[in-house]
């Protein structure tokens, strides 16, 4: 392997590659380019955002940055730690608990291809590893560690890496939303219309790039990174910030784990491209250009799928699909998700106005609400495309179940805005009434 590059500010190498690893272990914000030519950030290599560097001289109290990852307790520790029951269950029982919760997992996982699975209760059995156990599943169920003779420690470490670099804290893009983006694009490579095309290379970079394609997020969007001159907007000059870094990331993860060392470095480029290429893709201010293009290719019926540069094309749109298809899940999953992305919002606009920042639009708490945010996703984002994709598998099974839910789901949405709305007027009218009573105008 040739010597790495260590960028920090500046250039600093070295002649021996064992000064340069130990360069890149010790810079937290080190960025290692490879043989491949491709620039990788390390993994973790920016957590989070210093809050406090936004304004110093207005605000003294510090925002704590430190990444806390929380795993829920096994079964066996948990009833231990338990003053209640500690005592009352004998130890040898405890095991049977956690193999219990193992063998309902094991039971969802011969259903991953459904729609209505639910991966909030499978992160639950999972003791809040959904992510790598699914895929590990799936890699497995779809032939490609056989395919591509992929060692099964170095597999299980990346994606550890990958989990692990999603933030627990962030209300909706974690690893869970990681996981739920996976399961969906496994749903959508089973389409009859595109999995008789599909070579173990796309189902394998389909996979990867669903479960990587937010890894490191900081729980905050794009304008908010600029607007804040935080450093990832300056390195990729403000196009697609979040994604470049989310991609650059899952390079960094696959360098350091070796996962693809033992395919030829012209593989490996094309695989670290390609993964680019699809998680570029899921960027929301890119909707309109790619739904274009799909629209194009149906009306014009010219994707030939035989043409690997169309499958990748419909793996780009299989992605962006199952990116944002939580308003296509049942309602119970689907709510779930809408209020953890908008409890993500109000997280963000919070926190521009404690540090006196222009509030981003559907980010403050006291004008956008949840059922008009979903509405207007649904309107403006969701329909459009989901309607084209319908159009592409023929209407499948799974499509009109998916539009379905979507119907039902907005008009639950419009609901309940109408009864807020209501609840709105009432209070208006009852504190005009009291004003009235009590000698007001």
């Amino acid at each position: 392997m040739s010597c790495l590059m260590v960028e920090r500010c500046g250039a600093i190498s070295f002649e021996s590659p064992d000064q340069n690893s130990l360069c890149v272990r010790m810079l937290g914000d080190g960025r290692v380019r490879g043989p491949t030519g491709v620039l990788s950030e390390r993994r973790g290599s920016f957590p989070f955002i210093d809050f406090r560097l936004l304004n110093t001289t207005a605000h003294s109290g510090e925002i704590g940055t430190k990444k806390k990852v929380k795993r829920l307790l096994s079964f066996q520790r948990y009833f231990h730690a338990s003053r209640l029951l500690r005592g009352i269950i004998p130890q040898t029982s405890l095991h049977l608990l956690d193999e219990d919760y193992l063998g309902q997992a094991a039971h969802m996982l011969s259903k991953v291809g459904t729609w209505n699975f639910d991966i909030f209760l499978f992160d639950r059995l999972t003791n809040g590893n959904s992510l790598v156990t699914l895929l590990c599943h799936l890699f497995n169920s779809h032939g490609l560690i056989h395919h591509f003779q992929l060692d099964m420690v170095k597999l299980y470490r990346f994606l550890v890496m990958v989990q692990e670099d999603y933030h627990s804290q962030n209300p909706y893009h974690n690893a869970v939303h990681a996981a739920d983006v996976t399961q969906a694009m496994h749903c959508y490579l089973k389409e009859p219309k595109l999995s008789r095309y599909l070579t173990p290379l796309d189902i394998f970079l389909g996979l990867m790039a669903a479960a990587a394609h937010d890894v490191d997020h900081p729980g905050v969007n794009q304008p908010f990174l600029i607007k804040t001159k935080h450093h990832l907007a300056s390195l990729y000059q403000n196009v697609s910030v979040l994604e470049n870094h989310h991609w650059r990331s899952t390079v960094g993860m696959l360098r350091e784990s070796g996962l693809l060392s033992h395919l030829p470095t012209e593989t490996t480029q094309d695989i670290e491209q390609q993964l680019g290429s699809l998680i570029l893709a899921t960027d929301i201010s890119r909707q309109n250009e790619f739904l274009g293009h799909f629209k194009s290719h149906l009306d014009s019926n010219d994707l030939s799928l035989e043409d690997a540069e169309h499958r990748h094309f419909m793996l780009q749109i299989a992605l962006k699909c199952a990116d944002i298809c939580n308003p296509c899940r049942v309602w119970e999953m689907s709510k779930q998700w809408s209020e953890r992305v908008c409890e993500e919002f109000y997280r963000q606009g919070d926190l521009e106005s404690k540090f006196d920042l222009e509030v981003s639009p559907l980010c403050n708490q006291q004008i956008d609400t949840i059922p008009g945010i979903q509405i207007g996703f649904m309107t403006y984002i969701v329909e459009p495309l989901f309607e084209e994709w319908s159009r592409f598998t023929d209407n499948s099974a799974l499509s009109e179940v998916m539009m379905s839910h979507l119907r039902k789901n907005k008009a639950r949405w419009r609901h309940l805005r109408h009864k807020q709305h209501h609840r709105e007027e009432d209070s208006s009218s009852l504190s005009l009434n009291e004003g009235v009573e009590g000698g007001g105008p």
